[in-house]
C-alpha cells in the first residue's frame, strides 16, 4: 500500500506550524505541555478542595491550600510550621499524595506531550531527549511560581479562654502554618515530570523510540499498558462505588472532595489488600483525612496494626470480594498484554513479564498510599492540650509483601492470558481467519 502524504517512520520533520521557527515551535510545546498538566492539577485540586470546606479557611487561606496541594501532588514536598512564643508550641505535617490530583495532572502531561509525536514509528533519540528536557524545564519553573504560592499560617485556640488570654498576654499565642520546600519541592518535581514523560513511551502504543530502543518494545510495551489498564479499571470501579455512595447516603461534598483528592489512594490500597499486599498503621483521632469504615476501625486499636484481608474481613466480610475483583480485572490486563505481544511468544514469557509488572506497580502502589498526619499543642512542653488539638494517622507499606504477591498474581494471570490469546488474532498479523499460519522463515 503506497502512501502519498505524512511523514516517515524515521524522519524528524514535523510539519511547520505556522511558519514559526523548529527551536521556538518545541519550547512552545513544552511549555503547552507544562501549562495544560499543571492548570489540570490546579483545578481539580481546588474543586476537591472546596468540596472539602477549605474554600472557608480564614484569612484568605484558599488559594495557598491550593497550590499547596498541588506541590504535593507533584512530589514537592510541604514543611508545617510552629510558633506559639515562649510557652507554647505547634506541631503539624501531613504526608499523603492526593494521587486524584496527580492521576489528572500526569495523564493530562503525557497526552499532551505526545501529541506531535502520534504520527511518527521512529525518532533519534537526541530529539526524544530535548523534547524531554524542554518539558521539564518549563514544568520546574511553572511548579516553583506554584511553590512560592504555597504558603500561610494559622492562629490557634485551645478552647480555653483563660489559656488563650495568658497566651495572649505573654505573646504565646499557637500558629501553625506551612510552606513548601523550594529545594525539595524541585528536586522530587524533576524526579516526577521525569517519569511521567518517560512511562508515557513504555505505555503507548504509538509514541516513536529510537532505533535502538525498538527491539524492547515487544516486550516492554504490552505489560507497562496493562499496568496502566489495571490501575485505570480500579479508578473506575472506585468512581461507581463513590457515585453509588452519593446516591445511596448523601453527603455530595465529602463524597466529591474524596472523588476529587483520593479515590486513587483508596482504589489503589484495594488493588494491593485484593491481592493479599499489607500496610500497618493506626489512628490516634481523626484529622478529617478520608478513611473507609473498616479501615479506619482497624487502625483505632492502641498500637500499630496491620491492614489486611484478614483485619479488614473481621469487620466488613464484603472486603473479601477485592480477591474477586484483583483475579478479574489482572486476568483483563494479562489478556490484553498477551494479544499485544508478537503472536507466537510462549506463556510462559508472558508469566514472566506479567509478574516483573506487577510486582513493580505495587511497589510504586505502595510508595505513593503511604500517610503520615499528625497534629499536636502542647504548653510549657507537657501534652497535648485539648480534646481535638493531638492527633495522628500513619499508615506505611509492607513493601516486600506487596512485591511479593505482586510476582505471584502476575506469574499466574500472565500464563493464563497467554493461553487465551492464542486463540486471538494479535496486531499486525495478516494470516487469513480460515487458513492455517503460514510456516516461520
Amino acid at each position: 500500500m503506497s502512501q502519498t502524504r505524512g511523514p516517515t517512520a524515521a524522519g524528524p520533520e514535523v510539519p511547520a506550524s505556522h511558519g514559526l521557527p523548529p527551536a521556538l515551535r518545541c519550547w512552545l510545546e513544552a511549555l503547552g505541555t507544562a501549562l495544560a498538566g499543571l492548570a489540570t492539577m490546579l483545578v481539580t485540586a481546588a474543586l476537591g478542595l472546596w468540596a472539602a470546606g477549605a474554600g472557608g479557611l480564614p484569612g484568605g487561606a484558599f488559594p495557598a491550600v491550593v497550590a499547596a496541594a498541588v506541590v504535593a501532588a507533584a512530589g514537592g514536598s510541604i514543611s508545617a510550621t510552629g510558633d506559639a512564643g515562649i510557652i507554647a508550641e505547634a506541631r503539624a505535617a501531613v504526608d499523603a499524595v492526593p494521587l486524584s490530583v496527580t492521576l489528572a495532572g500526569s495523564l493530562v502531561t503525557a497526552v499532551v506531550f505526545l501529541r506531535p509525536l502520534r504520527h511518527r514509528a521512529v525518532a533519534p533519540a537526541g530529539e526524544l531527549l530535548g523534547r524531554i528536557a524542554r518539558t521539564a524545564v518549563c514544568w520546574l519553573v511553572l511548579l516553583w511560581l506554584i511553590a512560592l504560592a504555597a504558603r500561610h499560617s494559622f492562629t490557634i485556640t485551645v478552647g480555653n479562654s483563660l489559656v488563650d488570654q495568658l497566651g495572649a498576654l505573654l505573646g504565646s499565642t499557637p500558629t501553625v502554618g506551612f510552606r513548601a520546600d523550594l529545594p525539595a519541592t524541585l528536586g522530587y518535581g524533576l524526579l516526577w515530570v521525569l517519569a511521567v514523560l518517560v512511562l508515557a513511551f513504555l505505555v503507548s502504543r504509538r509514541a516513536p523510540l529510537s532505533p535502538r530502543l525498538l527491539r524492547f518494545q515487544d516486550s516492554v510495551r504490552p505489560p507497562a499498558h496493562a499496568m496502566l489498564l489495571t490501575l485505570l479499571a480500579y479508578v473506575a470501579i472506585g468512581l461507581v462505588v463513590g457515585v453509588v455512595e452519593l446516591i445511596a447516603r448523601g453527603d455530595p461534598a465529602r463524597t466529591l472532595a474524596v472523588l476529587l483528592l483520593g479515590l486513587p489512594n483508596m482504589a489503589w490500597l484495594a488493588l494491593g489488600i485484593g491481592t493479599g499486599g499489607a500496610w500497618t498503621g493506626h489512628v490516634d483521632k481523626a484529622l478529617g483525612l478520608p478513611l473507609p469504615h473498616a479501615l479506619e476501625q482497624v487502625l483505632r486499636h492502641r498500637g500499630q496494626r496491620t491492614v489486611d484481608l484478614g483485619s479488614l474481613g473481621a469487620h466488613d466480610g464484603r472486603v473479601w470480594l477485592l480477591v474477586a475483583v484483583a483475579a478479574v480485572v489482572l486476568l483483563g490486563a494479562a489478556f490484553a498484554a498477551a494479544v499485544r505481544a508478537p503472536a507466537r511468544t510462549p506463556a510462559w514469557r508472558h508469566a514472566l513479564e506479567m509478574a516483573v509488572a506487577l510486582a513493580l506497580t505495587l511497589l510504586v502502589v505502595g510508595l505513593v498510599t503511604r500517610i503520615d498526619a499528625h497534629y499536636g499543642l502542647s504548653l510549657i512542653g507537657v501534652g497535648d492540650l485539648g480534646g481535638d488539638l493531638g492527633g495522628a494517622v500513619t499508615l506505611e507499606p509492607q513493601l516486600w509483601r506487596l512485591m511479593g504477591v505482586g510476582a505471584a498474581w502476575g506469574l499466574v494471570t500472565g500464563f493464563a492470558g497467554g493461553l487465551a490469546a492464542r486463540r486471538v488474532r494479535h496486531p499486525g498479523e495478516v494470516r487469513d481467519a480460515h487458513r492455517a499460519p503460514p510456516p516461520d522463515h
